[in-house]
Parts: C-alpha cells; sequence; structure tokens
C-alpha cells in the first residue's frame, strides 16, 4: 500500500471512529477544508507530516497514535 492511501483510510477510520465529519475535522485542525479532501482523496503521495500533526492535534491524539496502525506496515516506496 502507498502512503498516501494508508494515511486517506487512517483518516477516514479516525473520523468515524470518533463520528465526525471531514469537514469538521478540518475545522477542529485548522487545516483547509481543501487540503483534507486532498489528503483523503490521495491527492500528494507524500502527505506533509505538518499537516497530518494538525489533524492529530484536532484529534487530541500523538503522531506515534495516528502512525501506529497495520495500515502503515509494509508501505510501497513511491519510486517504485
Amino acid at each position: 500500500m502507498k502512503l498516501s492511501r494508508a494515511v486517506s483510510q487512517k483518516i477516514l477510520k479516525l473520523c468515524e471512529e470518533k463520528n465526525i465529519s471531514v469537514n469538521k475535522l478540518a475545522a477542529i485542525s485548522f487545516v483547509t477544508q481543501s487540503t483534507v479532501q486532498g489528503l483523503i482523496q490521495e491527492k500528494s503521495e507524500s502527505p506533509k507530516l505538518g499537516t497530518i500533526n494538525k489533524i492529530c492535534e484536532g484529534l487530541g491524539i500523538t503522531l506515534e497514535e495516528f502512525f501506529d496502525d497495520p495500515l502503515f506496515d509494509d508501505l510501497e516506496r513511491d519510486d517504485k
């Protein structure tokens, strides 16, 4: 799985777990709705760590908690 797909799936999973919409996530994370939508739609192959950190802060979780998921095991390299 590529990083962009794993990030997208994790964001959607967290929104479902916390029962919030993607729009609400953008608002509580102080990230534009278009940025969050871009992550979900996998428009960036290399999502910025700073953006993911803002999302984590909005959700009240750490980066470690975000990435501590089997989704991030065995990621494909972007240059393949």
